[in-house]
């Protein structure tokens, strides 16, 4: 539960009492709980999203439930999005791009990449019918974070002198990865059947190319390439929905 907790409070800025506050060892073993922590943030998201529907339009609504998810997170993964879009795209060799990574200061490349995917996801999102809605907002968190879960099973930690996103690499397994991907594509098919298990599926495989791209480019993850994988693997459960009503299909 303490390791559960140590997930919580590390992803989110969701506030929890004193006594409940956890330290580092919790931290290193809190991976297996991503998922949770997903899940549970898509439940709070999917009772907002209905709350928001009985006051405004549906690009609205979508909009602030996009905006409320970025804060839950403090910004942290979109941060990590715009250092890995400059650092990727600067055409450097690995060690330049690693020292562009950690430069705080956001360049073209990292603006472009945050307004691109939140307006994609806000666009996605409004373009989801509304019985297919809970659902889909359910299940962008819980890919999102299985994303990060996968990459961090999968890759090495990428920067040699050590760092915040290297400490979950002595406590993880492939039955980590392994769960993450069943916890989301078993609440998929509960949850929205066919469509919600193709979406489940598709953020799986985009989390798995993030993998790729990363390991080619730098060897491994570091926090702010897990910050791109959640950033992009979010995306994918609402624009699959999207596509999937658009081509006439039942959802």
């Amino acid at each position: 539960m303490r390791s559960f907790l140590a997930a919580l409070q590390f992803l989110t800025v969701i506030p929890t009492p004193a006594r409940w506050q956890t330290g580092l060892h919790e931290l290193e073993r809190s991976l297996p709980w991503y998922p949770l922590v997903g899940l549970f943030i898509g439940a709070l998201l999917a009772l907002m999203d209905y709350g928001l529907r009985q006051l405004f339009p549906l690009l609205l609504t979508s909009a602030i439930l996009v905006i409320v998810l970025l804060l839950i997170s403090g910004c942290m993964h979109c941060d990590g999005l715009a250092d890995t879009a400059d650092g990727f795209f600067s055409s450097r060799p690995r060690e330049r791009i690693l020292e562009i990574m950690k430069d705080s200061r956001t360049g073209p490349m990292g603006v472009t990449s945050i307004v691109s995917v939140i307006t994609l996801k806000i666009a996605a999102l409004a373009a989801v019918p509304a019985p297919a809605r809970w659902w889909t907002v359910l299940l962008t968190p819980l890919a999102a974070y299985g994303a990060i879960t996968l990459n961090v099973v999968l890759l090495p930690y990428a920067r040699p002198e050590g760092g915040l996103g290297g400490i979950f690499s002595s406590h993880r397994s492939i039955g980590h990865a392994l769960a993450a991907a069943a916890i989301l594509l078993a609440v998929g098919w509960l949850a929205g059947g066919i469509p919600a298990l193709t979406a489940g599926g598709g953020a799986l495989i985009t989390g798995l190319l993030c993998a790729a791209y990363s390991y080619r480019k730098i060897g491994g993850y570091t926090g702010d390439t897990l910050g791109a994988a959640h950033e992009l693997s979010g995306m994918i459960p609402a624009l699959v929905v999207a596509a999937w009503h658009g081509a006439g299909g039942t959802v």
